[in-house]
């Protein structure tokens, strides 16, 4: 096959190719995770990876026969991949980053004893960020974000799911909201944009006038918003938690964001067990998130549906909290994803090290660790037809790394900087810039 039109890269002579999974697989369920497909060269042949002129992979296989295939093609850049590993790139399922004002004063004050909770009590938590987002103008929340999402990427994610929730009110989730859809379009990352109104209930409210709030006043004028083409919302979230928001007012708000074709991705089940698992496999959500409290039945219903366990091994290290379950969702036949909750409470941007944390934290395999990071991550945020594998068809993100073992990038605590040698986006490097 002769190519006329320039294709946008070749990667050439790598020693390793981790394509996750390699038969169209859209998620990987319990002891599915514990294998992922590898290439590996032979002594006189490398591997190869062409991407196209869309930005697509066009082939992954042994170097002459994509010479042979690509006889006389050009290519924007081409790559030597000698001695290197090439992953797909990382995908981030639960992230808060636009946001203002830093809480490392409530750090101190968790290392003295202090709970999430009783910080939230008085006042602090997601309650100082409100009022510093609130205060803050598009631009520099704007900026704020792009800096976050570059240091993301040099981290090696590629797709990120982002959200609101702390406006709290219509003009401020607007604002943040607006914020992704900027970001969207100003940075190569891929935003998952989440409306998350139902984030706390405001200071000086009830829960059932925030309810109300969401219901009556912010998610109307949103898909007004998203009708128009102003903005682009792809899930919904709540925090369903004891004190927060309860079962009943959960359902009502994911119900209300559902009939909108918005994606149900909620946090659950995380400081207290609140039945959100059940929930989610009852709403047939795409996932839910946290998970440290979620009960056998809650695994089980998942299970069934194929909602994706999303876990966040940051959250618990930080508020020294109770793991989740991981090991026991995977034997139950969930797919597990992994996020890392990157906020003012958990301020980690690094996919391989919340893949590390996973390992030793929750007891997870390197492989699983990896699956999560990549095919099942992406499966949560309902993109796993274009990404988390690397596969013909599938968007030219992955990472180069500077080893011919791929899972250097997990065992290397806190590393990524010495690991990863390119991030590569849709076939064009976009780090190092």
């Amino acid at each position: 096959i002769i190519h006329r039109m320039a294709l946008r890269l070749r990667v050439r002579r790598a020693t390793q190719v981790v394509l996750v999974c390699c038969n169209g697989e859209r998620v990987l369920k319990g002891a599915q995770m514990k294998n992922v497909v590898v290439y590996e060269s032979e002594r006189d042949q490398g591997l190869s990876i062409v991407v196209d002129e869309g930005g697509k992979i066009a082939a992954v296989g042994y170097d002459s026969d994509v010479d042979a295939r690509f006889a006389g093609a050009q290519y924007e850049k081409e790559i030597d991949a000698s001695g290197c590993s090439v992953v797909p790139g990382l995908v981030d399922a639960h992230t808060h980053p636009v946001w203002t004002g830093d809480r490392v004063h409530e750090f101190a004050m968790k290392l003295a004893g202090a709970t999430y909770m009783d910080i939230h009590a008085m006042g602090g938590g997601i309650h100082f960020t409100v009022d510093c987002v609130r205060r803050s103008s598009e631009e520099e929340l704007l900026s704020s974000l792009c800096g976050r999402l570059w240091g993301m990427v040099e981290c090696g994610t590629t797709v990120v799911e982002a959200k609101s929730g702390y406006g709290l009110n219509l003009e401020g989730e607007v604002k943040m909201l607006r914020v992704l859809e900027r970001g969207r379009r100003e940075h190569p990352i891929t935003i998952s944009s989440t409306y998350c109104g139902a984030h706390a209930v405001p200071k000086g409210s009830t829960m059932e006038a925030a309810v109300q709030d969401v219901l009556e006043v912010q998610i109307p004028h949103l898909a007004s918003l998203c009708s128009s083409g102003e903005l682009c919302v792809d899930n919904i979230d709540v925090f369903c938690e004891k004190n927060v928001f309860d079962i009943e007012a959960t359902r009502k708000i994911l119900k209300a964001g559902q009939k909108l074709g918005w994606k149900v991705n909620f946090h659950g089940d995380e400081l207290h067990p609140t039945n959100s698992a059940e929930l989610g496999a009852e709403l047939q959500a795409h996932a839910v998130s946290h998970l440290e409290h979620i009960s056998d039945e809650g695994m089980v219903a998942m299970a069934q549906v194929g909602c994706v366990g999303v876990l966040l091994p940051t959250t618990a290290y930080i508020l020294r909290l109770r793991p989740p379950p991981a090991r026991k969702m995977i034997e139950r036949g969930m797919a597990v994803a992994l996020g890392t909750d990157f906020n003012p409470n958990a301020y980690c941007m690094s996919m391989p090290l919340v893949m590390h944390l996973a390992c030793i934290l929750l007891h997870m395999t390197m492989a699983e660790a990896l699956v999560a990071s990549t095919i099942n991550s992406a499966a949560a945020l309902g993109v796993s037809d274009r990404y988390g594998s690397l596969e013909v068809g599938k968007m030219g993100d992955f990472l180069i790394l500077n080893t011919s073992k791929w899972e250097h990038l997990v065992y290397k605590l806190g590393c990524h900087g010495e690991v990863i040698r390119f991030v590569v986006k849709g076939g064009r490097v976009i780090h190092p810039r």
